[in-house]
């Protein structure tokens, strides 16, 4: 009987992070879950094995390399990689930003899915059919006003996956990017404005139908699901209301 393929989610205590969980549990995988908040991945790993799953939680800072190295070691073979955790400091113009923000999003968003991926890398290979899931966003892909060491950091990501991708092809693995417009979930826009719920609310004031974590979730699962030949480089997916990065349609 063949062992129940493994696939480990970072940043997976909340938003498109434990939305994926939840969709890679329900397509059959055993899913460990990694974030900082051990409570709350403790929490969705406990949700899903009374669902029937099988999930795991480590509680695991991907910016740690040390810790992360460890964490590698409890894999032999693995299918799935996503590369979720990330996230989003401040909007400030470049003229005066902090500089702070701009490192520990670098740090967070480019070398955390740097040091997750090279620690699983053996791993995925040794499956002989592996795939990476790369989290950027279509910041990664064009600038806007205000969004300078988020966009900066994820080209940083986007960048990655493409070399990446041109230095491992031949092996068994693929690499997927999945870059997501406007997504509302229930911390990104709160965290990246330090806790100001009014200024979260303002992203998405007046936009019918901002994409859901789970919409995100539901394209990292259909591009994973592809046949192994088939590899989804990068899907752009954003709510029918966003054009653009700075071309919103908004009812107010």
């Amino acid at each position: 009987m063949a062992a129940t393929p493994i696939a480990v989610v970072t940043g997976a205590s909340s938003g498109i992070g434990a939305a994926t969980a939840r969709t890679l549990a329900a397509e059959g995988f055993r899913v460990v879950l990694t974030a900082r908040r051990k409570d709350r991945i403790e929490a969705l790993a406990a949700e899903l094995t009374d669902a029937g799953h099988q999930a795991t939680a480590y509680a695991l800072d991907v910016t740690d390399r040390a810790a992360v190295d460890e964490f590698a070691t409890a894999f032999r073979s693995l299918a799935v990689l996503v590369n979720n955790a990330g996230g989003a400091l401040g909007a400030d113009p470049v003229a005066t930003g902090d500089p702070a923000d701009w490192r520990q999003m670098y740090e967070t968003n480019v070398i955390g899915t740097l040091n997750v991926t090279q620690a699983l890398l053996p791993a995925l290979t040794a499956s002989g059919d592996g795939t990476i899931v790369i989290l950027s966003s279509t910041a990664a892909l064009s600038s806007y006003e205000g969004g300078g060491g988020y966009v900066a950091a994820k080209h940083g990501e986007h960048v990655l996956a493409e070399t990446l991708r041109l230095e491992i092809v031949g092996t068994p693995v693929r690499v997927i990017e999945v870059a997501p417009g406007m997504v509302r979930t229930e911390e990104f826009a709160t965290t990246r404005f330090r806790g100001d719920t009014e200024k979260a609310a303002k992203v998405y004031a007046g936009v019918d139908a901002p994409l859901t974590a789970e919409d995100v979730a539901d394209t990292i699962g259909w591009a994973g699901s592809r046949p192994s030949h088939v590899n989804i480089d990068l899907l752009v997916v954003r709510p029918r209301a966003q054009a653009s990065n700075t071309k919103v349609h908004r009812t107010l």
